[in-house]
């Protein structure tokens, strides 16, 4: 099964949820595409070629995942990421949130498969995709 991991990764915080997601993912054998692992590094960072290169690269992932797993931090989350979630919806392609904040905007928690935690993560069915609705503060 491949999984696209779509997470911010720009603080400590983001960093190592991001990391421990990918261990969780990789060790449990699925083929893993995460942007942290594959970011465009170059000379050109920063410059509207790289731009273009790194949202090219990212919506070709989503397109080449079976389900993307989002790590979410709240309602004012991180812009790409968001995206990255929408993407997926438009294009039928199942999104797993795993919520890491104290709040949830309803187009992110309504608009995924299933939400669970971090700790849901380590043994989440991803064949047979169980629907959990978000439960906590809504915005």
């Amino acid at each position: 099964m491949k999984i696209y991991l779509a997470s911010p990764f720009f603080n400590d915080e983001e960093l190592k949820n991001v990391k421990q997601a990918e261990e969780i993912l990789l060790s449990r054998g699925f083929d893993l595409f995460s942007p942290r692992l594959n970011e465009v590094r170059d000379k050109s960072i920063g410059s509207p070629k790289w731009s273009k290169e790194t949202f090219l690269k990212d919506r070709r992932f989503i397109d080449w995942a079976d389900i993307v797993v989002m790590l979410y931090y709240g309602a004012y989350s991180d812009s790409g990421t968001a995206w990255e979630c929408g993407y997926a919806f438009g294009t039928n392609t199942p999104v797993v949130v795993v919520h890491l904040g104290g709040d949830s905007n309803l187009m992110v928690h309504e608009g995924c498969r299933t939400n669970i935690s971090m700790d849901e993560l380590k043994t989440f069915d991803f064949e047979k995709m169980p629907r959990k609705s978000y439960e906590g503060k809504m915005t």
